[in-house]
């Protein structure tokens, strides 16, 4: 049983122009073996963050998720012309939780030919 302290977060950059990526789509999967079940799908406001944790309290548990981001789509809507296929379009970070009770904040800084991620606070 999960505490209610116990939260799940992100947050994304756009380092090419310097700004949260506003806009930005990302879809929430749980993990099992080779299953996948989506959870939810968000997206990021005017600061990159999501107005609220992506998962919280009861309904996070300890396993293994999948974020994916949509950054091919925020970045062409944004104005950067994309070679096609862009070299990065859509980005998967599969990471696990093994603490209910803490807070797993991932957050994600992109660029058109580049991204990097951590374990944030």
């Amino acid at each position: 049983m999960a505490s209610e302290t116990g939260r799940l977060t992100t947050h994304v950059l756009d380092t090419a122009s310097g700004n949260p990526a506003a806009g930005l789509s990302i879809d929430l999967y749980s993990l099992d073996g080779d299953a996948r079940t989506h959870i939810k799908t968000v997206e990021t406001n005017s600061d990159g963050r999501c107005d609220a944790p992506l998962l919280a309290g009861e309904t996070l548990a300890v396993g293994e998720y999948e974020l994916v981001f949509h950054a091919g789509d925020y970045l062409r809507q944004s104005g950067v012309a994309l070679q096609e296929p862009a070299f990065l379009d859509v980005i998967p970070i599969r990471f696990g939780i093994a603490d209910a009770g803490a807070h797993y904040h991932v957050p994600l800084l992109i660029s058109p030919y580049g991204y990097s991620t951590y374990r944030g606070s």
